[in-house]
């Protein structure tokens, strides 16, 4: 920065960009003068470097003082913007067509204004369902027990249909039937428990999943036949390998199994993986990592490559190519994420078997049950100043229940508060509607709907007649 006059001083003004000039290097000038512009005027006359003129604010002579810079002799043409931060990005747009790493910083300011806009209008849109997630929580309108929703209708399939229930998910099977049918419940599980019930938050899991199965067939098959409702899916039976392949791009995490955790209490080979010294909390890793576990009923446990094939868990073969498949999936989540304002931080994958022998991806995709996003806008401020990423998946009901009981260890839980579930639901819907550029449908899984949408599938006549959203 120079300070120069085009009236008091013009030959000392020529003389500085004189020696500017000389130098070989791509150069932009900015002017800031006001009322008489003619430091612009005689700048942009004596190089043949643009200029950019940026007069400061001003409300005097009604704004006429800013017509100087606005109206130039012909053959003197500097740029003008009244805006500092428009000035200085001109400057950087014109540099960057002869330097990558500032085009590459151009790119980047402007991807972080269209991920600040992605988050704005998520959260603005989202905050209008407030009243009616409030209204569904207080009535407790929401799918907790299929047993309670769907009684009628499995009485009257009493036999055929055999039910598994997991933490969030019911799954109904026949033997004669080659299908599975999973209702995604609004149970909210973590540390291996259920904690609360959200609502919406079963359906927003079942369309993110449909959403993220039909954009990546290309790189894996899937079990997905068609979803009929919201809670709904029809997949096809697959036998599941006893492994969750957990894919991690960052040194973070609150659960016992989790990097980050691990890390803090001086782990340093994690899943057979040499870690390095001296990583920072959040901080994105040198590479994305497999990092599985078992899947047991009393807890998933850190697992090895090798451990698996020594305990037959696996084949060598297969747990490569899931491996493989887990990578090139959460490669591709995590630069559509980028493209909608978030970070894909981690997540896992299941993968099982059809009845064809394939290897199929399973249970389910990039939902915020399985995956821990963050909001990319505010990723690198936050980190610079010490503090947690913005996330929005369920790390903040995590987080609630470690400072306020050991959800490991304590037989009861305390209740979350009512504001702490809305405000988990809407949080749930913005992802949703980050992430698929659409409108969430607010309809509550009514048992009639649940009924109406299972029946035809349990008496063997479900058609793609009877979908809303269909994977193939």
């Amino acid at each position: 920065m120079r300070i120069l006059s085009a009236h008091k001083v013009p030959t000392r003004l020529l003389e500085v960009v004189s020696r500017y000039e000389a130098d070989p290097r791509p150069k932009v000038y900015i002017s800031v003068a006001g009322r008489s512009n003619a430091l612009s005027g005689l700048l942009d006359g004596a190089v043949v470097s643009p200029v950019i003129a940026c007069p400061p604010p001003s409300d005097a002579f009604g704004g006429a003082d800013v017509f100087s810079s606005l109206r130039m002799p012909g053959g003197i043409a500097p740029v003008v913007s009244l805006d500092p931060g428009n000035a200085a990005l001109t400057a950087a747009k014109i540099l960057a067509i002869q330097d990558p790493l500032v085009r590459e910083r151009v790119r980047a300011f402007q991807k972080a204004n269209r991920d600040r806009l992605y988050v704005d209008d998520a959260e603005v849109a989202t905050s209008e369902y407030i009243p009616e997630i409030e209204a569904a929580t207080g009535e407790r309108r929401v799918l907790v027990s299929t047993d309670e929703a769907l009684s009628a209708l499995l009485q009257q399939h009493a036999g055929a249909w055999r039910k598994k229930q997991g933490k969030v998910r019911d799954q109904f099977y026949a033997e004669q039937s080659e299908q599975v049918i999973l209702v995604t419940t609004d149970r909210q599980s973590a540390f291996d428990r259920v904690l609360a019930a959200v609502p919406y938050k079963g359906a927003v899991l079942n369309l993110v999943s449909a959403w993220w199965f039909r954009h990546t067939e290309h790189i894996v098959p899937n079990h997905v036949i068609a979803v009929p409702h919201p809670n709904v899916t029809i997949a096809k039976r697959c036998e599941p390998f006893p492994i969750e392949f957990v894919v991690r791009g960052y040194a973070t995490g609150s659960t016992s199994t989790s990097l980050w955790k691990n890390y803090e209490r001086g782990v340093r080979e994690y899943c057979g993986i040499k870690l390095p010294e001296n990583l920072r909390k959040n901080q994105k890793l040198w590479t994305n990592l497999v990092t599985p576990t078992t899947k047991e009923d009393i807890g998933d446990a850190l697992v090895s490559r090798q451990e698996i094939i020594d305990r037959g868990l696996m084949t060598a073969a297969d747990f490569d190519t899931c491996a493989e498949y887990a990578l090139r999936l959460f490669d591709f989540g995590q630069r559509v994420a980028s493209e909608h304002g978030l970070i894909l931080v981690d997540t896992k994958y299941e993968f099982g078997r059809d009845a064809q022998g394939r290897i199929c991806l399973i249970d389910e995709i990039h939902t915020p049950d399985s995956s821990r996003y963050w909001l990319a806008t505010s990723y690198e401020e936050r980190i610079t100043s010490g503090k947690e990423p913005e996330n929005i998946d369920k790390e903040i009901l995590r987080l609630w229940y470690r400072d306020h009981c050991d959800p490991y260890k304590d037989e009861k839980l305390p209740e979350a508060p009512l504001e702490l579930i809305v405000e988990l639901s809407r949080r749930y819907i913005q992802l949703y509607e980050m992430i698929t550029w659409e409108k969430f449908d607010l309809r509550l899984p009514w048992p009639s709907e649940l009924q109406a949408a299972l029946g035809p599938w349990l008496s063997g006549q479900g058609t793609m007649a009877n979908v809303i959203v269909s994977s193939k």
